[in-house]
């Protein structure tokens, strides 16, 4: 029933437009008989009103509609001229229609308005002679002992309906309370004579005071004292470009606010604070009440999927159910627009590769009906998207297979792949898995379109799958391209700005209590005990590298994953009008926007999802050796990866550490007497640092094995450790040198006695050739 309410609603509010229209235009046809546009425009409305009310099942208002049509038809059609009696009639039949729609409005029925008299009416005029304009008016009166038929002229009296009581006209509240005997007239009086004697009390407040009406009845005076807001009056239509114009006024207004805001905090004056404040909270509730007006429900474009996934359905020989939950979240609209083909075209993907035929989906112990659903929510600030079917998921193999036949990735890298960086390739240029080309689906078109679409709007698109049970496309949409809340930040002598969506927490890093450590050359961060990647913004800028003490780390989330962005200061909190950039500035793919400041000066807005994505691969690929540096300005300080070797805690310098890997055991191999697997298209050696020490146990449990990885000169080699325990630092006074074949000494880090690990000795164990000129034949692949 709510749905039906609010498409009774609409029809309403289009109704009483429709009617408006058609009182002007026939009282223009009355002025200019001869006009057939006059007169189809009128029929074309009334026919509206006609054909939705009989949708709507409401009779009375279809009758009515009806004869009206059939009177203008024959206008339209020439059979009957227009005089002024016509116009008469007509302007009748549309107060009776006006009449209807009240009571709907107001009762929710039209059996109390007669039609039938109006009907009787029309139908008069239809049969009258149409040889002069006297003829219907002479005929009328002749005609009414048989059909009592009411006269043109006596007609607008009888059926008109009353005036309506002028608007800002409220009944007494004394009179509403004694009428619903909720008060005695005596005690009314005795109130009034009081407020005339000075009391300043509310009439109602003093017979409540004084006992003389009951609470519940007063707030029921006060609510019917103002008349309800009809259908017609509680909404306009206003032209798009209007509400874009107010919404671009609001940003330029925010800017304003911004710098008075910071001068009025320079100057310090008391009194301007508090009005500059006042001005703040006004400006904000301005433009939530600007972007109110450009919201709307993401059902607008969820409407049309379900004729979509039943025709696709269909075409393929699938069954399909689609659920749609959330269809009452809002959007702004310009990015509903953007969000609507990057969103069907998931959908017909998730009903062509994702959900199987009936037949498939019996055989593995499923029903024969797919289900897809749209899942709609908010979340942080954003608008999550989910397209979710219960198919067969996602083959990573085939993915993989096709990445590395495509070129986009090398056959070495897939082994040391996450699972969801191998679906990701699916948002690649022309990547497609299909086995053939239809006309939905198979050409490469069309992911990467949906990823580059959502993040050109400052969104993200995410996949994960499981197979056998289905996969889930994720889209992550801000809830407006026009003003958002962000942290502006320093990097340097330049001035930026982060969503302050994508920001989870702050950091001060003091180089005592916090700190910074390095793991394989990368940056780091221990937050509540779990390792956090870091993101140097004047690395990734390509500014001179500062120090790691004094700074701020911003805990980030993008795409999914978090890591923490090192600056050198973070100012404050504003709101900030985004504006776009041009397209070499776009180009670059490290800024989302650009604003202007607080101070006047223009600050870029990062991409905090491209950010993540660059650094991340220039940490893999580069892994500087900044521990070396570090520990040569450190006088005697040197930075250790723990490691636990059966029951003993050995350390590797971290300088030797160029990167840690987990392989899986059934990938270990044999080559002669030592242990070897393959790993970026070479033959690594592996020593078991256990064999090496002697600390033989039991086997760690677990399907993969974790090693530390040295590389240098083109050689690699694995050293294989139980687990990784921390990395820590190691100061050269409580330490002693061991003869035992290995180690190079002993020390106490973290007050635990710790092994320090030969590593060339190590290295050597592995590959007795790795410091030769001449390659090891053995280790070289063909």
């Amino acid at each position: 029933m709510e749905d039906l309410g609010e498409i009774v609603g609409e029809f309403l509010m289009e109704s009483h437009e429709n009617l408006d229209q058609i009182d002007r235009d026939l009282v223009s046809l009355e002025q200019e008989p001869d006009s057939r546009d006059l007169i189809s425009r009128i029929f074309r409305a009334i026919h509206t009103i006609k054909g939705t009310s009989g949708f709507l099942a409401f009779s009375r208002l279809e009758k009515l509609a009806h004869a009206g049509e059939s009177l203008l038809s024959r206008l339209r059609d020439g059979v009957q001229p227009v005089t002024p009696e016509t116009i008469t009639v007509l302007l009748l039949c549309i107060d009776g229609v006006r009449s209807l729609l009240a009571s709907i409005e107001e009762k929710g029925t039209e059996d109390e308005v007669d039609v039938d008299t109006m009907i009787v009416r029309i139908k008069a005029q239809m049969d009258a002679p149409t040889d002069g304009a006297a003829a219907p008016a002479a005929a009328a009166p002749a005609a009414a002992p048989a059909a009592a038929p009411v006269s043109v002229e006596e007609e607008p009296a009888a059926t008109r309906p009353a005036p309506e009581p002028i608007a800002d006209q409220r009944q007494p509240l004394g009179q509403i309370l004694v009428d619903a005997g909720a008060a005695q007239s005596s005690d009314v009086a005795s109130a009034l004579q009081q407020q005339i004697e000075g009391d300043e009390r509310k009439l109602g407040t003093i017979l409540l005071d004084e006992g003389k009406a009951q609470p519940a009845a007063v707030n029921e005076a006060l609510q019917s004292q103002t008349p309800k807001r009809s259908i017609a009056d509680s909404a306009i239509r206003v032209d798009v470009d209007l509400l874009d114009t107010l919404l671009n006024m609001v940003g330029e207004l925010v800017l304003a606010r911004n710098q008075l805001v910071r001068g009025v905090m320079e100057i310090g004056d008391s009194g301007l604070v508090r009005s500059a404040q006042r001005l703040g909270m006004i400006t904000s509730e301005l433009q939530e009440g600007i972007m109110k007006t450009r919201m709307q429900p993401i059902e607008h474009i969820w409407s049309k999927l379900p004729r979509v996934v039943r025709d696709l359905s269909n075409s393929l020989g699938k069954q399909v159910e689609l659920v749609m939950q959330g269809k009452e979240t809002e959007l702004d609209r310009s990015l509903l627009e953007a969000v609507k083909d990057p969103l069907t075209h998931l959908v017909r993907n998730a009903v062509d590769h994702g959900i199987e035929e009936p037949e498939r989906r019996t055989a593995t112990g499923k029903g024969p009906v797919g289900t897809l659903t749209l899942r709609a929510y908010h979340e942080g600030g954003h608008v999550a998207v989910e397209v979710a079917d219960d198919g067969a998921g996602l083959n990573v193999e085939r993915i993989a297979q096709k990445a590395v036949e495509n070129g986009l990735l090398r056959p070495e890298q897939v082994p040391n792949m996450d699972k969801r960086d191998i679906m990701a390739m699916v948002f690649q240029p022309g990547f497609s898995t299909a086995a053939k080309v239809t006309n939905v689906s198979g050409r490469g078109v069309g992911m990467d379109v949906v990823k580059t679409n959502i993040e050109s709007i400052g969104g993200a698109v995410s996949v994960d799958s499981t197979p056998g049970e289905g996969t889930v496309w994720r889209l992550t949409i801000p809830l407006t391209l026009a003003i958002i809340q962000a942290l502006t930040v320093d990097c340097g002598d330049q001035r930026y700005v982060v969503p302050q969506v994508a920001v989870l927490e702050l950091v001060f890093v003091d180089g005592k209590t916090t700190k910074v450590e390095y793991a394989s050359g990368a940056p780091v961060y221990r937050l509540r005990g779990k390792l956090l990647p870091l993101v140097r913004l004047d690395r990734a800028l390509g500014f001179e590298v500062g120090g790691d003490q004094g700074v701020y780390i911003m805990v980030l989330q993008a795409d999914g994953r978090r890591f923490g962005l090192v600056v050198d200061r973070v100012l404050n909190t504003e709101e900030v009008v985004v504006k776009a950039l041009n397209s070499r500035l776009k180009d670059i793919g490290m800024y989302a926007g650009a604003t202007i400041l607080g101070d006047g000066k223009v600050g870029l807005i990062l991409d905090v999802s491209s950010l993540a994505r660059r650094s991340h691969l220039a940490v893999d690929s580069e892994r500087e050796n900044v521990v070396e540096k570090r520990t040569a300005a450190g006088g005697g300080t040197e930075r250790l990866l723990v490691t636990a070797v059966g029951e003993r805690r050995v350390a590797i310098p971290l300088d030797t550490v160029t990167r840690l890997e987990e392989f899986p055991r059934d990938r270990l191999e044999h080559a002669g007497s030592r242990e070897v697997v393959q790993y970026r298209g070479q033959i690594l050696p592996l020593v078991r640092l256990s064999h090496l020490l002697g600390a033989y146990g039991e086997e760690p449990e677990g399907d993969t094995v974790s090693v530390v990885v040295y590389s240098e000169g083109g050689r690699s080699v694995a050293l294989v450790v139980d687990r990784i325990v921390d990395i820590a630092e190691n100061s050269t006074t409580a330490r002693r040198d061991a003869d035992e074949d290995g180690l190079v000494g002993t020390a106490v880090i973290q007050q635990r006695v710790t092994e320090l690990l030969d590593v060339r000795r190590a290295i050597l164990a592995a590959d007795p050739n790795f410091y030769n000129e001449a390659g090891d034949e053995m280790l070289v692949e063909v």
